[in-house]
């Protein structure tokens, strides 16, 4: 495309909103970039940002502009994807880094629908601790990175943010079935199946108990998603999950989530970011916009 590297300058400026920053990603003059901004503004008739003290800011006509970038650039790529296979070439790879909880629950489902959409586009999936996931992203080692906090704080931005809600994941024959809510004097005796100390969940129903002054004793203790939700489909114990991590078994109906009232437990954000250095690809823009679209079908998403 002839005007592709003004396509992603202009989105890339939408997306950081500055000018510099969307530079220093792509590795080109700002002035370069501002003059074919003001250029662009010039054939279109209209401002497409606002400048400001702290940046650009996207005005309306902007925003129709660069929808239409953004649906160019996704059929930009969907054409060279066919041309690739028509060719026999290898075509393009997006590597996510996603915890392990994550990689065992929404993410098969983000496959799905992403490889529906967008064939021709290999998927390369890490497990990964909530650090590892950190790690990957600042070393460039994935594209972008599905995690509930970046703990040693090496300035990683999330992209999207969404806010989960703990709740209880009991078995399909759990007398608890069938309620709406529930509170913790209601659950504290039953036997428990909780997320380790490595986890974030740990410290999250770790703290709810203490407030509520009830002891926390679990039953058993793991820092594997797979095994917590293998014991509360056994009957054996409930646990303490978020609707992403069990939205692919809520399907065969072998287990049940019930949210914890909302005062008992604090809520905690899961991460969207992309790698330190990353430049536009488009192959990742498409995994991007796809994550946010799966994981919007289950919690609310909060722009960063």
């Amino acid at each position: 495309m002839l005007h592709s590297s003004l396509l992603n300058q202009i989105d890339e400026v939408s997306r950081r909103g500055s000018i510099r920053a969307a530079a220093d990603v792509l590795n080109v003059s700002a002035s370069s970039i501002n003059r074919r901004i003001i250029q662009l503004e010039e054939e279109t008739g209209t401002p497409l940002f606002h400048r400001h003290s702290g940046g650009m800011r996207v005005t309306a006509a902007g925003e129709v502009v660069i929808a239409h970038i953004r649906q160019t650039l996704r059929d930009y790529e969907r054409m060279k994807q066919r041309l690739r296979e028509l060719s026999g070439t290898d075509g393009p790879r997006v590597r996510i880094s996603a915890m392990h909880g994550l990689a065992a629950g929404i993410i098969p489902l983000i496959l799905r629908v992403f490889c529906a959409e967008n064939p021709g586009i290999a998927i390369t999936v890490r497990s990964q601790t909530e650090a590892g996931v950190e790690h990957d992203l600042a070393t460039g080692e994935c594209d972008l990175g599905l995690a509930y906090s970046w703990p040693n704080g090496t300035g990683i931005s999330a992209s999207m943010t969404f806010p989960t809600r703990l709740g209880v994941v009991v078995s399909r024959d759990h007398p608890l079935v069938g309620r709406n809510c529930l509170r913790l004097p209601e659950i504290v005796n039953w036997p428990i199946a909780l997320a380790d100390e490595s986890i974030t969940i740990n410290h999250l129903i770790g703290e709810a108990f203490t407030i509520a002054g009830y002891p926390l004793r679990p039953a058993f203790l793991s820092n594997s998603i797979e095994l917590l939700k293998s014991i509360s489909r056994s009957g054996e114990a409930i646990t303490f999950l978020s609707r992403i991590d069990v939205e692919e078994d809520l399907k065969d109906g072998q287990l049940v989530y019930i949210p914890i009232h909302s005062r008992d437990v604090e809520s905690h954000e899961l991460r969207l970011g992309r790698r330190r250095d990353s430049t536009l690809d488009t192959s990742v823009t498409l995994a991007e916009e796809c994550i946010c679209k799966t994981i919007s079908g289950i919690e609310t998403p909060l722009l960063n």
